[in-house]
């Protein structure tokens, strides 16, 4: 196999442990990241540069790609470039490096334990945690390694580990984050999402399964079960909120799901207003079901301006404050005197919708209306999206009317959660659905919730 065959590449966000210190708090939820790896593609540099722009939604506060020859691209838009991804380190003649989309929720105690006989660690990654044990148990072999490793992690975890010659991919047992396995020409694929698969028109095989541990080399494909037994819990978040509409994640097709949440929405909630809209782009495809829905005229009353980057990553609060006003402007002259219904995918901190609202207020429309395609976000999420501590989620401490109030609506609705489910076709028990319910897949220990509260 020639060198520079092999890629691997995360566009992410640096992470320590559950939530590194944040000077502010962004007005909409992030990824950790997406992770794409390239095994016996002579294109592989451009095949992961491509990735790049195919999962940019998950996460792009820094970015990296690593090769099989140790050349390093360098990260860029990282406070922090210690804790960039892939994360790299050279152990008993064996590099290694790892990306990793997910959240352990036992990285501190395993380090703790590590350090104590001697482990020393360059980050404050608890993907830094993974590698270490890697490299505890590699003696025994690397397919040993990896069962050996996640028999000890807890949390959710979708990674990928490149050493000189070999790839190995492995997906938590619960099956919180997709990771999926395609196709091109001799070579194969892994991505976060399938939409990374179209962009290089890669053939997608399948997804790896929850808990199967799949060895990429020379001899081919070799899948390891870890052993593990737990109930797939599978983020329905990524289906709301993070996962490209163009994609399919969990045996889902995303366009689908969400205008199903539209329809839903429309039979639960059937208001008389002259005109819906979405804010683009994340309420888009549930509008357009819930338009189709019933019959109520769909309109683009919000125009958005493609040239703005990501607001919450803008170095200073009166920047964040423009890129709000500049990322989307209204139609004034379609909105002007109308009853208007808002159809959104989530409410979390509630700051971003009062905005638009107020916006929506001045050039003069006469009622507001908003309804959401999910019901309302009380519960912190320690798996991988960053609202990991309850006061930051509006609805962990007001009602429904009071959100209501404080946005400045008319009215607001939330999808309930028994119509949310019948919009994925997935059973309710392979779901994780905390975020709304508190009922967390795999526990949570009280030291683990206060790190959280006070990183926060």
């Amino acid at each position: 196999m020639k060198k520079c065959q092999k890629k691997l590449f995360i566009p992410s966000r640096p992470r320590e442990e559950c939530g590194k210190k944040k000077l502010f708090i962004p007005s909409r939820p992030r990824e950790e990241c997406g992770i794409f790896a390239v095994y016996g593609h002579e294109d592989a540099a451009k095949l992961a540069y491509f990735g790049l722009y195919a999962l940019q939604h998950r996460g792009q506060e820094s970015a990296g790609i690593v090769t099989s020859d140790d050349v390093r691209y360098s990260t860029t838009g990282s406070s922090l470039v210690a804790n960039a991804q892939p994360f790299s380190i050279y152990y008993s003649g064996t590099s290694f490096s790892i990306a990793h989309n997910g959240n352990l929720v036992n990285a501190r105690q395993i380090r703790s334990e590590l350090e104590g006989t001697g482990s020393i660690f360059q980050t404050s990654m608890d993907t830094e945690v993974v590698l270490h044990l890697t490299a505890k148990f590699f003696k025994k072999g690397i397919e040993q390694a990896m069962i050996e490793t996640m028999a000890q992690v807890k949390g959710a975890y979708s990674i990928v580990i490149m050493t000189e010659d070999t790839i190995i991919a492995a997906r938590d047992p619960n099956g919180f984050r997709p990771l999926c396995l395609g196709r091109l020409d001799s070579g194969y694929v892994l991505a976060s999402e399938t939409c990374a698969f179209d962009l290089v028109e890669a053939e997608y095989i399948r997804d790896i399964a929850p808990g199967e541990i799949l060895i990429i080399n020379q001899n081919g494909l070799k899948s390891i079960p870890s052993g593990i037994e737990s109930r797939i819990s599978q983020c329905i978040f990524e289906l709301i909120y993070f996962a490209r509409p163009d994609s399919n994640v969990f045996g889902q097709n995303v366009y689908a799901f969400r205008k199903k949440q539209g329809e839903l929405l429309a039979r639960e909630f059937p208001l008389e207003v002259d005109l819906m809209m979405p804010f683009p782009d994340s309420g888009n495809y549930a509008a357009i079901g819930y338009a189709q829905a019933s019959g109520v005229p769909f309109e683009m009353g919000m125009i958005r301006n493609h040239y703005v980057g990501r607001t919450f990553i803008q170095p200073s609060q009166s920047m964040r404050d423009f890129g709000v006003k500049v990322k989307l402007n209204p139609v004034k002259d379609l909105l002007k005197d109308q009853s208007v219904l808002i159809i959104e995918d989530s409410i979390i901190r509630g700051t971003t919708a009062k905005t638009r609202i107020e916006t929506l207020r001045k050039i003069g429309a006469r009622e507001v209306h908003m309804l959401v395609s999910c019901p309302p976000h009380r519960f912190p999420c320690h798996y991988g999206i960053d609202f990991s501590t309850r006061g930051e989620l509006i609805a962990s401490r007001k009602s429904v009317a009071e959100i209501r109030d404080f946005t400045g609506l008319d009215s607001l609705g939330y999808l309930n959660i028994n119509n949310l489910i019948k919009a994925t076709e997935i059973p309710r028990e392979n779901l994780c659905l905390a975020c709304f319910d508190g009922k967390y897949p795999v526990p949570i220990d009280d030291k683990f919730s206060k790190y959280c509260l006070e990183n926060a």
